[in-house]
């Protein structure tokens, strides 16, 4: 069974960052059956026999990389079928991306309060938030002035706990590649 580890701030090889090795070694010397990085921003599809196997492994993992690299980050874990069915529903279908800098996903912790009712807008209007699900929060980028909007602080801002972002493109590209 597989499982995609989504990493708050890691860029791979960064202070207090793992480095690609290490990364994939902690997962492996937690248990997990194989171990694969997907490009440098912390994301990691690794494989358990069991559904049940993959939080312990998680856990390992992280308190290795604590220990080994300093990582102080949290993980969010979900089944890489789970993505797949995300990537199926086509979250994105219909936008109009003319003017929207980056299509996104974020990952809360599981018991993560709730959001305001969707869609709504960063105050700023750099950042919309289109759906959330209880765990994964869609949501556009757009570009004010030269900055584009992050979702992940204004999830991290309006939830007071921690969350991971990524670009859609990069769900539908692990999936391609994983699922």
């Amino acid at each position: 069974m597989k499982f995609a580890a989504f990493f708050r701030n890691v860029n791979l090889g960064r202070p207090h960052c793992p480095s690609k090795a290490q990364l994939e070694q902690a997962f492996l010397d937690a248990g997990a059956a194989s171990a694969a990085s997907f490009l440098v921003n912390g994301t990691l599809v690794y494989a358990v026999p069991r559904a049940a196997r993959a939080g312990p492994v998680l856990a390992a993992a992280v308190a290795r990389l604590q220990q080994q690299c300093g990582l102080k980050e949290p993980a969010y874990i979900r089944r890489v079928d789970h993505l797949a069915a995300l990537v199926g529903a086509d979250p994105f279908a219909g936008i109009d991306t003319s003017d929207v800098y980056e299509c996104c996903v974020s990952f809360l912790a599981p018991r993560a309060p709730a959001l305001p009712p969707s869609p709504w807008r960063s105050r700023r209007g750099d950042v919309d938030v289109l759906h959330c699900n209880g765990t994964e929060v869609f949501s556009l980028s757009r570009t004010i002035g030269n900055t584009p909007g992050s979702p992940n602080a204004l999830l991290e801002k309006t939830l007071g706990l921690p969350a991971t972002t990524r670009a859609w493109n990069t769900i539908v590209r692990l999936v391609a590649k994983h699922g």
